[in-house]
């Protein structure tokens, strides 16, 4: 008489349910962005959402395993069926962050052979599945022979020792991209701090401390103490809880004003670098009537108490070059555009001040009328400028 063996599969306990709970949000979240790309044609929602559901899929052999699916089903074949996609999601990294700080990003052809060492790796993996299900008494075990005997020892410690090196410089080629970004955007923007996607930092910072952790986790794992299933759970669990800020962020955070700005498009035409003595004397003549018309411009129109004013609009209203108004700011006042807006800002509250004026208004909101357009701002440029507060410089009038 068989006895049939009570099904534990799946078991809800301390260690699976976080996982799977978090999980599922970010799989709510990935589909959320595959939506919106559908709409939209936003790639950096098609690479997130990949990103999240990368992220997601990793989870998947712990949080079954917690479940007790592996001693549910002895025999399971899902390691076979469930592959690293590691190599696959440290580009998805650098392109997700290109999209949304190079504008009108496209994904090209070329960009192709990013992704060719996952390529290799699936193709190999898909060799060891076919050659294992053809030996004999392959449904009776959970591993075969080419996972035991070549898996294992071979491929699988050259594919951890390509995929960390592959991470560590994909990551150092994203925060470079980055800081890259948010260096020009102060070219562009006189209110830049909404456009400095801090959470993209975090986001880089996220993922480059899950990297070490997982370093760190092998080391030890490998040098010094095997570690349990259970002491491998938390580099798991907090990928579960960093999908969720990545969800929740990259989803929410528009980008839009990015669209249509070439960053790399400016070209010097007067090098800060060289200096204005060293220029033909017409060429310095020319300088000085720009950064003229420019000041006069400044002090009868007011343009810095527009908050969305930047450096295309305002060199459609100076009928210049969008490049040579770049470089006369940066070479003419010897600051840049988002330095040079600011400082009239700064002065035009400071004149408020003067007049009283924060006996009818907060100092946020005199901030407001004189172009600013968040605390945040406000606060970082006043003390950068001033070497003060707006409070501490109140108190001193």
């Amino acid at each position: 008489m068989l006895v049939q063996l009570p099904l534990t599969f799946p078991s809800f306990n301390l260690y699976s349910t976080p996982l799977l709970i978090l999980v599922l949000q970010g799989l709510v979240f990935a589909g959320l962005l595959f939506v919106r790309y559908g709409s939209k044609k936003n790639i950096s929602d098609l690479l997130l959402g990949s990103i999240l559901l990368i992220t997601c899929y990793h989870r998947t052999t712990y949080t079954i395993g917690f479940m007790d699916w592996y001693d549910t089903y002895r025999n399971t074949k899902i390691n076979y069926y469930l592959i690293n996609l590691g190599l696959v999601l440290a580009p998805l990294l650098y392109f997700y962050v290109k999209s949304i700080t190079v504008s009108d990003f496209k994904f090209k052809k070329k960009d192709i052979w990013h992704f060719v060492p996952w390529m290799i790796f699936f193709a190999l993996k898909m060799v060891i599945l076919i050659y294992d299900a053809q030996q004999p008494g392959f449904s009776e075990t959970q591993n075969g022979y080419l996972v035991v005997n070549f898996q294992w020892k071979y491929l699988d410690p050259f594919h951890s020792v390509l995929l960390y090196s592959q991470m560590l410089l994909y990551l150092a080629f994203t925060f470079q991209l980055y800081y890259h970004y948010r260096k020009n955007i102060q070219q562009f923007f006189s209110n830049a701090y909404s456009l400095e996607l801090n959470w993209i930092r975090n986001f880089l910072f996220i993922y480059a401390l899950l990297f070490l952790y997982d370093i760190g986790q092998t080391i030890v794992n490998l040098a010094i103490t095997e570690l349990s299933w259970t002491q491998k759970w938390w580099l798991h669990f907090f990928n579960a809880l960093a999908i969720i800020y990545i969800g929740v962020k990259g989803y929410f955070t528009d980008t839009g004003k990015l669209k249509g700005l070439q960053f790399d498009g400016s070209k010097a035409l007067l090098s800060k670098e060289m200096g204005v003595s060293e220029k033909p004397k017409e060429l310095v003549a020319s300088l000085k009537e720009k950064v003229i018309n420019i000041e006069e411009y400044f002090q009868n129109e007011k343009p810095y108490l527009n908050p969305e004013l930047n450096l295309v609009n305002l060199s459609e209203a100076l009928s210049m070059n969008r490049a040579e108004l770049s470089e006369v700011i940066n070479v003419g006042f010897n600051k840049n555009f988002n330095d040079f807006v600011n400082a009239y800002r700064v002065e035009a509250f400071k004149e408020k001040l003067s007049e009283g004026k924060h006996e009818q208004l907060s100092l946020l909101g005199i901030a407001y009328e004189c172009g600013f357009n968040s605390k945040a701002t406000f606060n970082r440029v006043f003390k950068k400028l001033t070497e003060q507060s707006p409070t501490q410089y109140l108190s001193s009038l």
